[in-house]
């Protein structure tokens, strides 16, 4: 097993189409950076967002989600409430190889703002647009930059393919093409 590098991250985007569009170094004047890395690929958040509001009354649970307990929200950047949690989607769409593992990592820029970006892996032969889960944790409103930097992919290499991958079972995320809530088969 072992992360991989800038080097067979560019390979895979160009040659395979794991990462579209693709940015092939990283870019960060005036910007929270994206775009390749050493060792992975900072991830944009999109222009459109889900947040999380209590006017409705709605309740938050998994198994039986209330799409009233979200406002949609699209432009320059989002502002999420004091100790709120707004979802979003990736830029980039992904397809992950059956031999590799993503894990989704939140960007320090954020994380010392106390913007936490959810850690989730990104399964072997899964692809599609990244639901991006982002929690404000400060008492005080908090802004969201659309199309910069929201999160790292670190890229594992495993040293056997697994014998079943996500797509081959079905995942429920398979392709999912905008922000996707919660869902319980």
């Amino acid at each position: 097993m072992g992360v991989r590098n800038d080097r067979w991250i560019r390979t895979m985007a160009l040659e395979k189409g794991m990462i579209e569009p693709f940015e092939d170094s990283l870019v960060r004047k005036g910007v929270i950076s994206f775009g390749l890395s050493s060792y992975g690929y900072d991830m944009r958040v999109a222009d459109e967002f889900l947040i999380f509001t209590n006017v409705w009354g709605a309740l938050v649970d998994p198994k039986a989600f209330d799409e009233k307990a979200f406002v949609p929200y699209k432009g320059e950047y989002c502002i999420i409430p004091p100790n709120s949690f707004a979802l979003g989607r990736s830029v980039e769409y992904f397809r992950i190889p059956r031999d590799v593992i993503g894990i989704v990592l939140g960007k320090s820029s954020y994380a010392r703002c106390g913007i936490i970006v959810n850690v989730t892996p990104l399964e072997p032969e899964w692809e599609g647009y990244v639901t991006i889960e982002i929690s404000n944790t400060t008492p005080l409103p908090a802004k969201v930059y659309a199309r910069e930097g929201i999160a790292q992919v670190i890229f594992v290499s495993a040293d056997e393919i697994c014998e079943v991958s996500y797509a081959q079972r079905g995942g429920k995320y398979q392709k999912q093409i905008g922000i996707t809530p919660p869902k319980v088969e």
